[in-house]
């Protein structure tokens, strides 16, 4: 399988419509590609549609035969790209990083980090009972081992 012309027309694929970005592509055993985009306003089966074409009908099946699936991320496949925190902004995520774990809304995300909001009950400092306070967070990307966002019904 020659991977450089898979990449290029993935690619191709993906610039056609400037709302989509690549989260994976991968070369699995038995000539399998796995393609996962997202979008800023998600991604509809028209669009995997229009890009498992693109791939398709520029690669030869007599000469090599393959099996391509073209989807977007699931609920629970992590944010892996920096384009996906913008996209899902006031949503509340899962971080793990190395030391701590933490839950709260994404308020903001930039180049290096993103800022988590939530709140929690905390003893009072003077007397018995305890009170609502707010927490923030700014995590560096490079610190995140996996965040997902936290689905709630």
């Amino acid at each position: 399988m020659d991977q450089k012309l898979v990449t290029k027309l993935v690619d191709e694929a993906i610039l056609e419509n400037e709302s989509l970005f690549l989260i994976e592509l991968s070369f699995l055993a038995g000539n399998k590609i796995k393609v996962i985009v997202d979008g800023d306003e998600g991604v509809s089966i028209k669009e995997c549609i229009r890009i498992s074409r693109h791939v398709e009908h520029n690669l030869d099946r007599e000469l090599e035969d393959f099996g391509l699936e073209v989807t977007s991320p699931d609920i629970s496949h992590p944010l892996t790209v920096r384009r996906q925190y913008l996209k899902n902004m006031n949503r509340i995520l899962k971080v793990k990083t190395e030391d701590q774990e933490l839950e709260g809304t994404l308020v903001s995300a930039n180049d290096k980090e993103i800022s988590l909001r939530w709140k929690t009950r905390e003893p009072k400092p003077i007397g018995k009972g305890k009170i609502t306070v707010e927490k923030n967070a700014s995590i560096a990307f490079s610190s995140i081992k996996e965040a997902k966002v936290k689905i709630i019904f």
